[in-house]
């Protein structure tokens, strides 16, 4: 598994991952961010990130984006369902009724408030545009998309 072998390069130092929800952990239909207790789980992403959860130098983050505050608790709850194993502490959902941006900025703006020197930051996330933007920031990023979850 190529995520397996990217990470064993980095053994020796702390990994922060954040992970998308909407098209990587849980199927997403464009223009229906309603609903989401009802998205299938995408079960082969889900059950490589729980294996790499129990790695000793690796910290697991949720860091999505939500129209309306009331999907974060629908999102949470999900999350409780199909994936227990991203620590409530680490699961990050930002809604645009609170946060009025962009869904690329305001993952752009939280993923650096955690870029540390000693420590490596990993973006999985299906898309391409926002990876793209990532690729900007004046840090040391790996950035995957979500297909590094599939093979």
């Amino acid at each position: 598994m190529y995520l397996k072998e990217l990470l064993a390069k980095y053994q020796d130092k702390k990994c922060i991952i954040f992970v998308d929800m909407d098209g990587v952990i849980a199927d997403y239909d464009v223009g229906d961010a309603d609903h989401f207790l009802d998205k299938r789980p995408l079960l082969t992403s889900i059950q490589k990130l729980k294996e790499i959860s129990t790695f000793p130098n690796i910290e697991l983050h949720i860091l999505s984006v939500c129209r309306k505050d009331k999907n974060i608790e629908e999102k949470e709850k999900w999350l409780d369902r199909y994936a227990p194993f991203f620590a409530p502490e680490h699961r990050h959902i930002l809604s645009k009724e609170t946060y009025p941006k962009h869904t690329i900025e305001l993952k752009k703006e939280f993923v650096s408030s955690f870029i540390k020197r000693d420590e490596v930051i990993i973006i999985i996330d299906d898309d391409p545009l926002l990876l793209r933007e990532y690729q900007n920031m004046d840090a040391n990023l790996v950035l995957l998309k979500d297909t590094v979850l599939v093979d």
